[in-house]
């Protein structure tokens, strides 16, 4: 086999026999996969690693003895890996997951309590998408926010919000991404004023991991981050992510925009979608507004971000250099709809500029 073909050597770590086979098997029929060992905790699979490392590990992170994310972060701090999470649709399970993203996991499979056979047989294309996105992927490039900068922004938080915030504005910043994205945003967002334009965001993400994720920015933020509902406003100082599972679109009436969130088919393989926000954005804030396209993999948002070009806006998408998947922003560059590359340590000054011009 050429190197061209080289597969990617996964490791299944699993505390359930049942989904470990499982798992295995839908890995095994891939042409572009094998197994290379599974192991029903950390410790079992630090064993099988010493002497095979795989290209990425599949990992629960609800497991007994050493739980997934100890282990995820001792093999950041030793060896960066791209691992995929495995978690159930459960609150607890949200929650820990968006630790694990934030220890640097990549990509997200989600499992029921229930009837797991059957439903893994369902979501082999999730799982599968899953485990190709994080083999793409450079962990090098998740760089979490430090303990002492999370302490700082806490502290900024308690302030009083700025006088800005009473002027009206009309500018919207949408942002799009999807692999690697939980970091990057966790990265842009933390440094922003409580007077910045209003944001509308698109990470992909299944459905019940939304909440918990706006939940946890939301906590090392100055600004507001919440999950969109249906009709809420966009204003200065506010960060709307689309729910999981449902696509959210910008409208506007009279002086101020709202955003629609509704359930809909997949659009580019995604829902929320970062087309479907992207070309609403183009279509009712034009001029007024700016969009960002983020790391991922596919090419969701490349034409949105060039209909939003089109529309006046200013569009940038990020370079490559801070990508963890440049795909994304690689389609937006060469269809044109990028007007700038940006460096993700940049992002935040682009859009404080971006929200202060009129």
């Amino acid at each position: 086999m050429s190197h061209a073909e080289k597969k990617i050597r996964v490791l299944i770590v699993d505390d359930s026999a049942v989904v470990r086979q499982m798992l295995a098997a839908i890995v095994t029929e891939q042409a572009d996969m094998e197994v290379i060992g599974t192991a029903a905790d950390p410790y079992f699979a630090v064993e099988k690693m010493r002497g095979n490392w795989p290209d990425v590990i599949t990992l629960d992170v609800e497991m007994p003895r050493m739980d997934g994310i100890t282990f995820l972060r001792k093999i950041m701090g030793s060896r960066p890996t791209p691992v995929v999470i495995c978690s159930s649709l459960t609150e607890q399970g949200a929650e820990t997951t968006m630790e694990a993203l934030s220890a640097g996991a990549v990509a997200i499979f989600t499992k029921p309590q229930l009837g797991v056979k059957g439903f893994l047989q369902s979501s082999k294309q999730q799982l599968v998408e899953a485990i190709r996105s994080a083999a793409t992927s450079r962990v090098g490039n998740i760089r979490p926010l430090s303990a002492g900068h999370r302490t700082q922004l806490q502290n900024q938080q308690e302030r009083p919000a700025s006088a800005a915030l009473s002027k009206t504005t009309d500018k919207v910043i949408a942002i799009g991404t999807s692999t690697g994205g939980t970091i990057a945003l966790e990265r842009i967002l933390s440094p922003l004023p409580a007077d910045v334009a209003g944001l509308v965001i698109v990470q992909h993400m299944p459905e019940k991991f939304t909440a918990a994720f706006a939940q946890r920015l939301n906590g090392l933020c100055q600004i507001d981050v919440r999950e969109a509902c249906d009709g809420d406003r966009v204003r200065p100082g506010l960060a709307l992510i689309a729910p999981g599972g449902r696509h959210m679109t910008l409208s506007r009436s009279g002086a101020f925009y709202h955003v629609q969130v509704r359930a809909g088919p997949v659009v580019n393989r995604h829902c929320p979608s970062v087309d479907v926000l992207f070309r609403s954005v183009a279509r009712n804030a034009g001029r007024n507004a700016c969009g960002i396209i983020l790391t991922g993999m596919g090419d969701d948002g490349a034409r949105g971000l060039l209909a939003m070009r089109e529309a006046g806006a200013n569009t940038y998408a990020q370079g490559e250099a801070s990508c963890v998947v440049f795909g994304m922003p690689k389609e937006a560059i060469k269809h044109g709809g990028a007007e700038q590359v940006v460096e993700l340590d940049d992002v935040p000054d682009v859009l404080i500029r971006q929200s202060r011009t009129h």
